[in-house]
Formats: structure tokens, C-alpha cells, sequence
């Protein structure tokens, strides 16, 4: 099969080639699914610099997250031939087959297509994990979306107005801006430089923001910690800003708000029960046709550097789409 194969770890992609390799063996318990889309993830891309938290074995098989059709699974299995599934896995996805576990699927809801249920796992599940698990979201609380662009950023704007919440979301880039507004309506839409605590005070009448999501870190974190509301959150999502930042414990203390990492895998892993029941959650909201993952663009896998060095140099709104085979 083709599979998209980490050979070596490197700033400019040249690491990474499409490659002929064997199809995955399956064990008791996991489920091979014919890969029909795959969405590509900022881990992803840190993966291939070596720059994330998970640095797997070289070489490995690029991608988090991947929808498909199950083509083998054990007798009694909970999933069966034909069946429509996505899920994903620390590596493995960016191939013509994958093999997980089958816990690691979720039935596709009806009407809903490969392209968007491979769109939804890691942006959704953080998303929910931040807003909803750790950050107690309610109806009518002003959140501040950093990075609302990417597809973290704009799951969270999606999820968050789902909740009921007024969103605030902000972007590095006055280009982007139009685009924006128009993949998730958000009540306003700032930009992320310079100091842009005045603008969020002026939009919220004063009362800051009781929710602030944070994936970008650096400058942006630091002016964050002044939009933060007495009591509210701040939520750690990522660095994708570059710089980690620091923050004087005398700002949380004398402002009365919570600095909050979330990462949402981890989560899962170590709190099982509550994993699941933030999968079905969003999971649910999905199938009631309340989340809408934007898709900024669709290629075949062969046309994976392109959707690289887009996500790379911040072109996406939203989700890229990888499809094999096509």
C-alpha cells in the first residue's frame, strides 16, 4: 500500500516521501480500515521537525486522524465489513489502510461524509475537552478563540457557539479576517498583536472574558492574561506562536483566574470514563447537525507537501483533507 512514511526528521519536509510499504498487521482486538480520507493536524507537521511532545520511532507513517471503511475486524466485534468509521491514533493515518484498535473508531452518523468525520476528532475532542470539561462553559460567557483560523482554533469557535456562548475570535492575520467571519460567524473578530486588550474590553462592555483559548502561547499569552475575567480561564491549548511563555503567579492571584493546560489525549488516556463521555458529547452534538468543521481544502495524498507547506506558512482555514488513492 502507499502510505505517507517519516524517514527522517527535518525542518523542510525532506524527511518525508510517499512510499510503498506493507499493509499493517492486525491483531485480536483491532480493526483494518480502508483509509478514504484523512485531515492533517499542526501536530502533524511538529511531528515531522521532531518538535512535539510525541516523537515516535523512526521511520513511522505519518497522520493523527482518519476516516474510512472497515474492511476486517474480529467475529463479535462491535464494528463489521462495510462499516463506516473514523478515528485515529498517534501515527498510522496517511495511508491506504490503518489498523487500530477498536475502541479507537466511532460509527460515522448517518449522512454525514468521510471528508468532514475525519475533520472532527482531534479539533473537536480538544476543543470540548477545554471549553466544556475544564473550562465549565455557559451560555451567554464571552470566550476568546486565539488561532481561530487553524482547525483547533476554529472547532473551538464552532463548538463554543453551539454551547451558546459569545465568541470573540482572533487572527494573526488581516487578510484572514473575511474568511473568518464567514467560517464560523463570530460575534467579533479581532487581531492578535500589539495590545488588543482595549478592543476585547470595548466589545464585552468592560467585562473581559470569562473563557480565553489559547493554541498560539507567546505574546499572544501574555496580553491574554489581561482579557482574562476575575474567575475566569485561561486555556493552554499550544504553542504555535513559537515562544513558551511565562507568567508572574502575582497576575493570576491579583486578577482571581485560573491559568488551565489542557491536553486532551493525556485526558482520555488517564481518565478513561471521562474520555468517553466527552467523544460522545461532541460526537452527539455532530449527529444533531451542530458542529460544522470547515474544510478549507481537499487533495489526493499525493499532493501531500502542498498541504504541508500551506499549514506551514498559515495559509488553512480550517481543515486541509488528504485523500488516498485519488
Amino acid at each position: 500500500m502507499k502510505a505517507l512514511l517519516v524517514e527522517n526528521l527535518s525542518p523542510d519536509l525532506t524527511g518525508l516521501r510517499l512510499a510503498e510499504v506493507a499493509v499493517p498487521a492486525r491483531s485480536p482486538g483491532q480493526v483494518r480500515v480502508k483509509v478514504r480520507a484523512v485531515s492533517l493536524n499542526f501536530p502533524d507537521l511538529l511531528m515531522t521537525r521532531g518538535e512535539y511532545q510525541l516523537k515516535p520511532d523512526l521511520p513511522f507513517v505519518a497522520g493523527l486522524e482518519f476516516a474510512g471503511e472497515v474492511v476486517e475486524a474480529d467475529t463479535g466485534c462491535t464494528f463489521a465489513p462495510g462499516d463506516a468509521v473514523f478515528g485515529g491514533q498517534k501515527t498510522g493515518a496517511f495511508a491506504d489502510f490503518a489498523v487500530v484498535d477498536a475502541g479507537a473508531l466511532k460509527a460515522i452518523p448517518p449522512g454525514m461524509d468521510f471528508r468532514t468525520a475525519a475533520s472532527l476528532g482531534a479539533a473537536y475532542s480538544t476543543a470540548y475537552t477545554g471549553l466544556v470539561e475544564l473550562g465549565g462553559v455557559q451560555p451567554g460567557q464571552w470566550v476568546l478563540v486565539h488561532g481561530a483560523t487553524g482547525g483547533v482554533g476554529l472547532a473551538a469557535c464552532d463548538l463554543a457557539k453551539a454551547m451558546g456562548a459569545r465568541v470573540i475570535a482572533s487572527t494573526g492575520s488581516p487578510g484572514k479576517v473575511a474568511a473568518l467571519k464567514a467560517a464560523c460567524n463570530p460575534d467579533a473578530v479581532i487581531l492578535a498583536s500589539g495590545r488588543f486588550r482595549d478592543e476585547v474590553a470595548a466589545i464585552t462592555g468592560g467585562a473581559l472574558c470569562d473563557l480565553v483559548y489559547d493554541p498560539v502561547g507567546g505574546d499572544v499569552f501574555d496580553e491574554s492574561t489581561r482579557c482574562t475575567a476575575f474567575g475566569g480561564k485561561l486555556l493552554v491549548i499550544g504553542f504555535a506562536g513559537g515562544r513558551i511563555a511565562d507568567v508572574s503567579t502575582n497576575i493570576p492571584l491579583i486578577k482571581g483566574f485560573s491559568v488551565v493546560g489542557v491536553r486532551a489525549g493525556e485526558y482520555a488516556r488517564r481518565f478513561p470514563d471521562r474520555g468517553a463521555r466527552i467523544r460522545d458529547a461532541w460526537l452527539t452534538l455532530a449527529a444533531e447537525g451542530k458542529l460544522h468543521p470547515h474544510i478549507d481544502r481537499t487533495l489526493p495524498l499525493s499532493r501531500w507537501r502542498e498541504a504541508y507547506e500551506a499549514m506551514a506558512r498559515r495559509e488553512i482555514v480550517g481543515k486541509v483533507v488528504l485523500e488516498p488513492g485519488a
